[in-house]
């Protein structure tokens, strides 16, 4: 009896059909990218001046184990953080290191509190049982801070909300035309109320 031969499979075309639906995929899928925070890093080498910061500049901001928010040594609800944060920042009860005073600051010039944006410096310290979601609750009202400020700022100069006007600088659809209209605005509102936020080592038991 004849042995029967076995048909053949033509896979020559495979290789094709797996590269365009790589291609397909490749097109269609999203890939989300995380922005994280914005933080300055300390540098790793330490400074060969130490800096001094008067205690008024500072705001201390501490986070404990039972996610408990202290500011300047006085229990703080997180809801209230923003505003306190903002009373902060803008007191203006000073002057800058140019000796110029704060003419665009509507705080209540509190000598106990700081003297200028250019000076007030934000501290944060965790526990490092601090909830996660804790830690991120404070860092986006202390963000929010600055942000109510610089909108304010903005609107007054500009008509506009500064966070509209970073966005849409950022955006890489804006022409450059555009961009170059609007980076002096952004820079104008950003040096009025720079983000000074400092992050100090997590506390351990």
């Amino acid at each position: 009896m004849a042995r029967r031969s076995i048909p053949e499979v033509n896979a020559g075309s495979m290789a094709d059909i797996a590269f365009l639906l790589l291609i397909f995929f490749l097109v269609t899928t999203t890939i989300e990218t995380d922005s994280g925070l914005d933080r300055k890093l300390p540098p790793l080498e330490p400074p060969e001046e130490d800096v001094v910061i008067k205690e008024r500049n500072l705001l201390q901001v501490l986070i404990n184990k039972s996610n408990q928010l202290m500011v300047n040594d006085e229990l703080t609800k997180l809801e209230d953080l923003r505003q306190v944060a903002v009373d902060f920042i803008d007191n203006g009860g000073g002057l800058n290191d140019k000796g110029e005073p704060c003419d665009y600051c509507q705080g209540a010039k509190d000598p106990k509190s700081s003297v200028h944006p250019e000076k007030a410096i934000i501290s944060l310290q965790n526990d490092r049982e601090t909830k996660y979601s804790t830690y991120i609750a404070v860092q986006n009202e202390l963000v929010a801070a600055y942000n109510v400020l610089r909108n304010r700022e903005s609107q007054r100069l500009y008509k506009t909300d500064f966070t509209a006007m970073q966005d849409m600088y950022n955006d890489p659809k804006t022409s450059d035309d555009q961009k170059d209209k609007l980076k002096p605005r952004v820079e104008r509102i950003q040096k009025m109320y720079p983000q000074y936020l400092s992050e100090a080592e997590p506390k351990k038991n």
